[in-house]
This record gives structure tokens, sequence and C-alpha cells, in this order.
């Protein structure tokens, strides 16, 4: 059976699954469900499917692959690196990526809460002001390591990536003065698949966040 994955059709919380499964070479099906326009923003696509998946809790995204089925991004990627040989190694690559996905889901709640608020113009320069700030200590903590656990590549650097990726959209040069994570940047951007994959057309390059956004939204 055919692995498949449901989310909206924009690149939001499930964009690092697809660059990891990209990067894995698995081939899947990728359902997109539309939201309507304002103001009432349909979601009955996403609605008609909800429950009739068999996920143990209905949301999106989700990954079915034969009797997996799992929702909530990090354990469908927490099941993916361990599946694919993308989670950490050791005690110490653990303790890394476990930082990382803290702080990552802390970046991720503060972008969506500036995106999706209706005073996002009068809250975008203090979150333009802070991001550099976070960013240092994401870029000391990197170090000259070439992914987050360390010397090896897992999980959390597709997330770092995406979440690097959407905020220099939203503050052009952002990474110019963390050279390390420019550096990083371009080297997940980089692999092979992954790059093929950025490139094709199965790839959302926009929008970032659903339409109900103020900013990255359709």
């Amino acid at each position: 059976m055919a692995v498949k994955t449901g989310y909206w059709n924009i690149r939001g919380y499930m964009q690092p699954i697809r660059l990891l499964l990209a990067h894995a070479g698995v081939e899947y099906e990728d359902k997109r469900y539309n939201v309507g326009p304002a103001p009432d923003y349909d979601r009955s696509e996403w609605l008609n499917d909800k429950f009739n998946l068999g996920l143990d809790f209905p949301n999106c995204p989700y990954y079915i692959d034969g009797d997996v089925k799992i929702s909530q991004t990090f354990a469908i990627l927490k099941y993916l690196g361990r599946k694919h040989n993308l989670a950490a190694k050791t005690e110490e690559e653990q303790i890394r990526v476990d930082l990382m996905e803290a702080e990552a889901i802390d970046m991720r709640t503060k972008w969506s809460t500036l995106c999706y608020n209706a005073d996002f113009e009068n809250m975008k320069p203090d979150y333009i002001k802070n991001a550099p700030v976070k960013l240092k200590e994401v870029s000391t903590f990197l170090g000259s390591h070439p992914y987050f656990a360390g010397q090896n590549i897992t999980y959390i650097d597709f997330v770092i990536y995406e979440l690097l990726d959407q905020n220099s959209q939203l503050i052009p040069g952002l990474l110019d003065e963390f050279p390390n994570l420019k550096e990083f940047h371009a080297r997940i951007g980089g692999l092979e698949k992954v790059a093929a994959y950025l490139s094709s057309d199965k790839c959302i390059k926009y929008p970032f966040n659903g339409p109900m956004a103020q900013w990255g939204g359709k």
C-alpha cells in the first residue's frame, strides 16, 4: 500500500515532512486540502475525510503507511527519523535534537502568532528586531557542526531549514550575519533529492500559510 500524507494546500507544518520524505526517496501521495475564501474559510474538503482515515487523533498533517497511521507533526517526523536513519544515534545527539525540537516549537509558535494576527503590521517591527537575537543563540548552538545533532543529519534539520527559509522571506538578508546558518540552509537545500524536490512542480513554493493569515497566505 502506498504511503499517503495529508495537509492543507500550503507549506505550513507539513513542509519539513515533505522535505524529509524527498531526502529519503519515498514515493507518496501528498493529499492537499483546500480552504474556501473569506469570510467562511470552508474546510469541508478536510472535514469530509477527517473521521474516515482511522487516525487516533484526526488532524493535519497526517501520515498513513498500511497499518501505521499517525497525526501530529513531530510524531510523524520522529517516526520517519527512526524509519529512515534520520534519528539521533547517541545520547549526546539526542540531547541536541531534543533541545532544537523545543526551540523549533517556540520559534514556530511565535511565527504563527505573528502571521495570523490581525495586528500583524504593528507586531512586525518587534518580531524583526528580536529575530536576530534568537538566531544568534541558534547559530552559537550549531557552531561548526554541519547539522544540529552534530555530524549526522536528523529530522530536526528539515524543521530548522524550513523555519529559516520562511523567516528569510519575511526578513530579507536575515541570515547574512550568521554565516554558519546560511551555510546550513544551503547545505540542506542542496541535498541531491531535496534540491530536486524544491525545483520540481511537486513542491509548494507559496503560500506558506492559510488564507486567513495576514502574511504568507493566498
